[in-house]
């Protein structure tokens, strides 16, 4: 029988639980190691309610009235429909105030109020609805860039929560059921096992050593740069130690290790030019099964580790590739409750005190890697982020060449990069576009937050800011790897730049210039990327989708201003503006060759159709 060390810390008067099986896992909630299922439940326990306590005279609370200075002296209220005073809603006057002709001197504290309420201020928890103005446009879509679908497409999904950014490429008719992305409208891992195969079955399939070395390399040579969140060294230390176990040994190992390298054989196998397109889908979702079997094995559910963690990550970005954004959309989720609940989200320093400098490193890469999955993800697909609660520091992720496992410095400083650059963007984009909500309210909000992102791009090491592709073509010849990375955070960066600048209220209009050249960089980079990483470029799903959306903003942002004076002649003219029509252009060759042929893309066929209607 194995025994539980259970300890028991006091934090901020409260007790908190923590369980250790000796597999290197945590048994999360401290129940249910297995497979869900049945299993009686402990019996209810009653409570006696404790007696009434003698009434007390309520306080009244220490909040700030919304009514105007005039309206409290004089006790008076309002005179408007409901009876309140009009500073409650963030108006210059209160109706009182007017017709008595006096300055109503809460008009400013109550307009703070509102907008720190409910705005893009504090855009990164909304959990309060907004408060309606009078006078405002009626569902009116506030940045320039989510513009310019066919609404009539959301009818024929059948969904009744889809991502604006995915309507244009849809190449379904109504499904029975609410397919959310209309993208992957089959299970995604195909069900080879039998029940009482268990781990050992899922080992027997692992392809002989030089083929899954093959697939490896492909792994770290195309994947690993622009997530790198697997320290090489020792994953190949244990890799070469799993494959010198005798078969008795293998088929007790830790089956979360076995999900990873499957789902890495399965990225591998994605990126593979050697073979068809047919072929290589059926290898890369068979390996992708093996992974899914193997946590399954491991008991996922109800345990995690660094291990099983690392694989849910990586199974993710494969659904995703693999035209399965609904389903890796939901997958994401449970890996985000699993990374809360082991507790990367926490500072190691405070929840692993002596744990070794190595561990907690990877606690914060790893946690990084989910947030960043999270939050560009969720600016992809106009939802809401999940991992927004933590107190791991960026600065803490450190190189570390002290040790035989270190770290290499660029690695290092991309992950910082990518890391601040999410940190700003799910606080100030995120959350407002799920929920329709402007990103900027005021003109001097945005220029702010215009300010934070060039602030965040200056931190970025020189490297990564050159912004010359003969440059990067020659660069590709010695070092690939920081050219995918160059061009990954710097996609991401202006992708977002494009956001703010397209960002609209009711004071602040769209910045057509500025948007047009954020753009521009955006997309530039999947030019470059498809130039010099032609096969990547068509398997990488996120770097496609953002490219896509970025060739539509363009497309809104051209078609609104053809409508201001002189709109025809500038569209000709200006230099801006007839290289914003050239991005299109080449935004539709791309996506035609991508849908050529048999196995052509569907989705790229419908991003071409969508497209060419901006040119009209």
């Amino acid at each position: 029988m194995q025994l539980t060390n259970i300890s028991t810390t006091t934090v901020d008067g409260h007790h908190r639980r923590s369980q250790s099986n000796g597999s290197g896992s945590i048994d999360i909630l401290g129940i249910g190691l297995g497979t869900p299922g049945g299993g009686d439940d402990d019996a209810d326990s009653g409570t006696a309610s404790p007696p009434a306590e003698p009434s007390k005279k309520r306080q009244k609370r220490n909040k700030p009235t919304l009514s105007c200075f005039e309206c409290v002296e004089r006790k008076t209220k309002a005179e408007n429909a409901d009876n309140q005073c009009q500073c409650d809603r963030g108006r210059p006057h209160c109706l009182a105030c007017i017709k008595r002709q006096t300055e109503c001197k809460y008009a400013h504290v109550a307009n703070l109020l509102e907008e720190t309420t409910r705005s893009a201020a504090n855009g990164r928890r909304m959990t309060k609805a907004p408060k309606k103005r009078l006078g405002s446009p009626k569902s009116t879509i506030p940045n320039a860039a989510d513009r310019g679908f066919n609404t009539g497409r959301i009818n024929s999904l059948g969904s009744v929560a889809t991502s604006t950014g995915l309507l244009s490429n849809v190449p379904y008719s109504s499904p029975g059921s609410s397919n959310v992305f209309g993208i992957g409208s089959e299970h995604p891992f195909a069900n080879y096992w039998t029940c009482e195969g268990g781990l050992p079955e899922v080992i027997s399939v692992l392809p002989d050593k030089l083929q899954a070395d093959i697939l490896l390399g492909r792994y770290f040579e195309c994947v690993d740069p622009v997530y790198p969140m697997l320290h090489q060294q020792t994953f190949y230390a244990d890799y070469e130690h799993l494959w010198s176990l005798p078969k008795s040994d293998k088929d007790r190992s830790d089956a979360s290790f076995v999900a990873l390298i499957f789902v890495m054989l399965a990225l591998g196998t994605q990126f593979v030019t050697s073979t068809s397109p047919p072929e290589r889908k059926q290898t890369a979702e068979f390996y992708a099964s093996a992974s899914n079997q193997a946590l399954r094995m491991s008991s996922y559910l109800s345990s995690a580790s660094i291990r099983s963690i690392q694989a849910m990550v990586l199974i993710t970005y494969f659904l995703i590739n693999d035209n399965h954004a609904s389903d890796g959309w939901a997958f994401a989720g449970i890996l985000i409750r699993q990374a809360y609940a082991m507790g990367l989200h926490r500072d190691p320093n405070i929840v692993a005190p002596d744990a070794p400098f190595f561990e907690k490193q990877q606690r914060r890469k790893l946690w990084q890697a989910v947030l960043l999955q999270d939050t560009f993800l969720t600016v992809l697909l106009s939802l809401p982020p999940s991992a927004t609660h933590t107190d791991v520091s960026v600065d803490d992720l450190i190189a570390d060449n002290s040790s035989i496992a270190s770290d290499d410095p660029t690695d290092t400083a991309y992950v910082r990069g990518s890391w601040t650059l999410a940190n700003l963007v799910q606080e100030t984009i995120c959350s407002p576009r799920s929920l329709d909500v402007p990103i900027c309210t005021t003109a001097r909000h945005k220029s702010k937050l215009i300010a934070d992102f060039r602030a965040v791009y200056r931190s970025f090491p020189d490297v990564f800011r050159s912004w010359d592709p003969e440059a990067l073509s020659q660069l590709a010849q010695s070092n690939k790897r920081i050219v995918r990375q160059t061009l990954f955070l710097s996609s991401n960066y202006f992708h977002n730049l494009m956001l703010v600048h397209a960002s609209e209220s009711p004071d602040v209009p769209v910045n057509v210039r500025g948007a047009l050249e954020a753009a521009h960089h955006a997309i530039t980079a999947f030019f470059v990327l498809f130039n010099l990483f032609e096969a990547e470029a068509r398997v990488w799903w996120v770097f496609n989708h953002r490219a896509f959306l970025e060739a539509l903003c363009i497309g809104n942002v051209l078609r609104e201003a053809v409508k201001d004076p002189g709109g025809e002649e500038n569209l000709s003219k200006d230099p801006l503006f007839v290289r914003a029509r050239a991005d299109i252009h080449r935004m539709i060759q791309i996506m035609q060759m991508m849908s050529e042929g048999e196995q052509g893309s569907q989705t790229a066929r419908t991003r071409v159709q969508v497209l060419s209607e901006f040119l009209l």
